[in-house]
């Protein structure tokens, strides 16, 4: 299997002032090739070939790990906003953080204070078990839920390369804004 970048479903420029324009090109353009490419590379020959991404994040290490996990993050994160984002979730996802956070404000205060206090660089995520309770995880580097069993349903980069051109080392503006263009319909698809 090779894998390709996603087809964004918005242009470019269409996210800012939340992301700009040079980021998503830098970020998107760039970053997310590099690992797609690397994955490719690393895959070629292996038990992994054909594999989904899913399954490499979850049974490999190493050089593999890295770039499939970041694959997939990105894949998730690129793909879970839009211009006309924001608000709040609705149906079985909102009743969720409602019984599991008590309310939507409550469940962004504690994402985004988990997302400003990981340490270095990684992600923080919504992520769900099989039985749909939901948690916040906090992952470094390319880390990823499913590798302890859950699914991802939202991730926030906080790597620097995903805010340093907009906000600079500013990482907390950079996660409160981001909530502005969340497409809760993608990530709703995910619950």
């Amino acid at each position: 299997m090779k894998y390709e970048l996603p087809v964004l479903p918005y242009e470019t420029g269409a996210l800012e002032p939340v992301i700009g324009k040079q980021t998503i090109e830098l970020h998107y353009g760039k970053h997310l090739q590099t690992y797609i490419t690397n994955l490719n590379n690393l895959i070629a020959g292996t038990k992994f070939e054909d594999a989904d991404l899913v399954t490499i994040v979850k049974e490999s290490d190493g050089p593999l790990f890295n770039n499939a996990g970041q694959t997939l993050n990105h894949n998730i994160y690129f793909l879970s906003f839009s211009p006309n984002g924001g608000g709040e979730p609705s149906g079985k996802l909102a009743e969720a953080i409602k019984s599991e956070f008590g309310d939507f404000e409550n469940f962004k205060k504690e994402f985004n204070a988990a997302a400003v206090s990981l340490f270095g660089s990684g992600w923080a995520w919504l992520a769900k078990d099989a039985s749909g309770k939901l948690s916040i995880v906090k992952e470094p580097n390319g880390g990823n839920p499913v590798t302890k069993g859950l699914t991802p349903l939202l991730g926030f980069d906080v790597w620097e390369h995903a805010y340093y051109l907009d906000y600079q080392n500013r990482r907390a503006d950079h996660v409160s804004a981001l909530w502005d263009i969340i497409d809760w319909k993608a990530v709703e698809s995910r619950y």
